[in-house]
């Protein structure tokens, strides 16, 4: 059983958000610990599982009300929990593909926009003010810019350098300092290492915070939230992507 919970621990993203790396990849990984084991279960399976749970999710929000509000919040993590799994299981099969990172980032991407339409439009039926709606706006389409904006940087250097993409995959490469294996000293210091993250306002983040709000029934303060996080994060990582390739051209000109 070690041996086996060791492995599938191996798979797990080592730079997962705050909330991913205490809550939805443990629980991924105990879910993994049967389902590895099965067949007909596919990683390719799992993420569109995954995506028919975050629309069913949705749906919850949009019909409103304490119940499907609580309920709505059970499928966004169970959605999350399936998110993590497709990765942890395509690992350890050694079945990794291209096509199924890409479907798996591209339902990531959508759901966000769903969940968060969906708490604005949840929150103007509430109030009957617009404001709700143009908050989840603002906060989808700059988390959006900070995708297209690593896109459109990732692009140009790897026309002025092909070997960009493998430099910089490099560079991020990170050794695991936590889990089995580790001593308490060294998993108290990752834990607190990871705390940071919260700040990050990633995907992870985005499951706690949403699905928090949506039991509570505190829609509104979390838009603004979600927005004036967006807006800083998508607005820095834009002129810092900017700023790095203006100096990568600098240095690839010397005079």
């Amino acid at each position: 059983m070690t041996d086996k919970l060791t492995r599938l621990w191996a798979t797990k993203n080592r730079d997962d958000e705050w909330w991913s790396s205490f809550v939805t990849s443990p629980l991924a990984i105990l879910a993994n610990y049967g389902a590895v084991e099965v067949p007909w279960i596919t990683p390719n399976r799992i993420t569109a599982a995954s995506f028919l749970v975050a629309v069913v999710a949705t749906i919850g929000i949009l019909v409103g009300g304490t119940g499907c509000f609580i309920a709505a919040a059970v499928l966004i993590h169970l959605s999350h929990i399936l998110d993590c799994m497709d990765g942890q299981m395509a690992r350890y099969r050694q079945v990794t593909s291209s096509v199924g990172s890409y479907y798996d980032r591209l339902t990531d991407q959508v759901q966000v926009a769903l969940w968060f339409g969906a708490a604005g439009y949840a929150a103007y039926a509430q109030t009957a003010s617009v404001v709700p709606v143009f908050l989840a706006m603002i906060g989808i389409a700059f988390y959006g810019l900070r995708g297209y904006a690593k896109y459109i940087a990732l692009e140009i250097e790897t026309a002025r350098d092909p070997d960009y993409a493998k430099d910089m995959a490099r560079l991020k490469q990170a050794e695991t300092a936590a889990g089995l294996g580790y001593d308490l000293r060294d998993n108290w210091t990752w834990f607190l290492r990871e705390q940071r993250k919260f700040l990050a306002f990633d995907e992870g983040v985005f499951i706690f915070m949403l699905s928090a709000a949506l039991v509570f029934d505190q829609l509104i303060p979390m838009l603004w939230i979600f927005a004036a996080s967006q807006l800083f994060w998508g607005t820095y990582k834009s002129w810092l992507r900017g700023k790095n390739i203006g100096e990568n051209r600098k240095l690839a000109l010397p005079k």
